[in-house]
């Protein structure tokens, strides 16, 4: 599913040698493979080909620019969740009429801005936030195309802090009460419904939750409909899970079986909002070993990555496969299972520079021993990786680049000091 592979015990992306990545731009490096970013994105595109999708890819996963406007090179629209990664997406070459508006909270700013530049669909996930968005479109004289977002009330599916359609969420309509919901803004003159949307949550590994939430779905769409709502838009968002540990993901054609019946029963255009799927894979985060410790009966890698350019193993207790950019001879070039008790190697928690306890990216994993200036890399970090960075104890953001073949080239620049205090010398008094 990637295009990360070892040679001769060396890590390449596509036809680079990632120590070359390394010592041309530094660590810590997010490198990002074209060719896999490409590929994951085709085969969503021919998984639901018969419904000839509307794949609007996620900007929250990662937006930048180049990785954007890749996307859309390709025939992608955009997914986004703020005014900021609307205009990532314009700035990317997106139209608005490719772009589908999500979130919870947008400000009224956001509506007006996403009206004026003719956004696709706004994702509506309050009976407040329908309303409001009705008044910002009738004072500017127009219709906001709408999906109401439903929260289908199934069984948990994934962690805790990204399953999205359990009770009790933030996230959209509460499936009793959207019927009604649906009914009040019949006529409305700053309103057309014309789709439905519902979004499950992320990484998802099974492909039953669709099946569930696609049924719940045409019976809601007949629903509307029969209000005299113009139901032309079934959005069943993203959350296809990739592959973290091993192989334990799902291809799209797995979640096409279960969600193209419901497409066809309703006759409406199909709206896919993927975002892991495509880049998860593509990315990983090369880091450099800075020192290694022993002590309480523990040992520690402390690498020159931390908390603050990968947040997730903190964040959501995730899981990211970690070895050496060169193997050993000793271990292998890359271990079938690296949740295993592996030859050569002994328990070590991997952790960053960070000030915080919660500042790891593994614990008690089964790594060989390490040596100052060693690389690691962890893999499937393309996804809330950069996108989930910070500047914590003032730490500068990690360059990315773009691997192309043999060709690789610079996609963000690595911050400064200067970077770091630029939106405050000008307050100083």
């Amino acid at each position: 599913m990637d295009h990360f592979v070892y040679r001769d015990r060396t890590l390449f992306c596509e036809d680079v040698p990632v120590p070359e990545l390394a010592d041309t731009y530094g660590t810590p490096l997010y490198v990002y493979s074209q060719a896999t970013l490409l590929r994951h994105l085709t085969e969503i595109q021919t998984a639901f080909a018969q419904a000839n999708p509307i794949v609007c890819y996620s900007v929250k996963t990662n937006g930048n620019l180049s990785l954007c406007r890749l996307m859309a090179e390709h025939g992608a629209g955009f997914d986004v969740t703020s005014g900021g990664e609307l205009y990532r997406a314009l700035r990317a070459g997106s139209k608005g009429s490719k772009i589908v508006f999500a979130g919870v909270g947008k400000s009224d700013a956001e509506m007006k801005t996403g009206l004026e530049n003719g956004v696709f669909l706004f994702n509506v996930e309050s009976e407040g936030e329908l309303h409001a968005l009705g008044e910002v479109a009738r004072s500017l004289g127009v219709k906001a195309p709408v999906a109401l977002r439903v929260n289908p009330d199934l069984p948990p599916k994934t962690h805790a802090k990204t399953d999205t359609s359990v009770k009790g969420v933030k996230f959209g309509l509460d499936i009793e009460t959207i019927i009604d919901v649906a009914k009040s803004v019949v006529g409305h003159p700053g309103l057309a419904v014309v789709g439905l949307h519902m979004h499950l949550g992320s990484p998802i590994l099974k492909a039953d939750p669709y099946r569930e939430g696609a049924a719940k779905a045409v019976a809601l769409v007949k629903a509307f409909r029969a209000q005299g709502h113009d139901i032309r838009y079934l959005n069943m968002g993203g959350g296809f899970g990739i592959h973290y540990r091993k192989q334990e993901a799902l291809p799209a054609a797995a979640f096409a079986e279960v969600i193209l019946p419901a497409v066809k029963e309703t006759g409406c255009q199909l709206v896919l909002e993927p975002g892991r799927f495509i880049v998860g894979n593509a990315g990983l985060l090369v880091s450099r070993v800075v020192f290694t410790k022993s002590t309480g009966g523990k040992h520690y890698v402390i690498q020159d990555a931390a908390m603050n350019d990968l947040i997730r193993p903190t964040l959501y207790d995730s899981f990211h496969r970690i070895w050496p950019v060169h193997p050993r001879a000793e271990v292998p070039e890359r271990p079938d299972d690296y949740e295993a008790e592996i030859p050569g190697t002994f328990a070590q928690d991997v952790v960053g520079p960070v000030c915080e306890s919660g500042d790891f990216f593994a614990k008690g994993r089964n790594l060989p021993a390490l040596a100052r200036g060693d690389l690691l890399a962890t893999f499937s970090a393309g996804a809330y990786g950069m996108a989930m960075a910070s500047n914590y104890n003032s730490r500068l953001r990690a360059a990315e680049i773009l691997v192309t073949g043999r060709t690789h080239r610079l996609i963000r620049r690595r911050e400064t000091f200067e970077d770091l205090v630029a939106c405050e010398d000008d307050c100083l008094s």
